[in-house]
């Protein structure tokens, strides 16, 4: 995955907030990437409405 390519969101891993449960579905555009704890790499996304917030590769899928 590439920054500036489209992603959809089609599913989450971990329970979280409302807010972040709306972007199931929604597509948004790679900004940038984010190392986890784990040692991982993450995906940080960004939506039309300006939201940005990272997810795992397993979570987002191209468009």
């Amino acid at each position: 995955m590439e920054i500036g390519q489209k992603v959809k969101v089609f599913r989450l891993r971990d329970r979280v907030s409302p807010p972040l449960v709306k972007r199931l579905g929604q597509v948004g555009g790679i900004l940038g990437y984010k190392v986890t704890d784990g040692g991982g790499v993450g995906v940080v996304v960004q939506f039309d409405d300006g939201f940005s917030t990272w997810f795992f590769e397993d979570e987002i899928k191209p468009v």
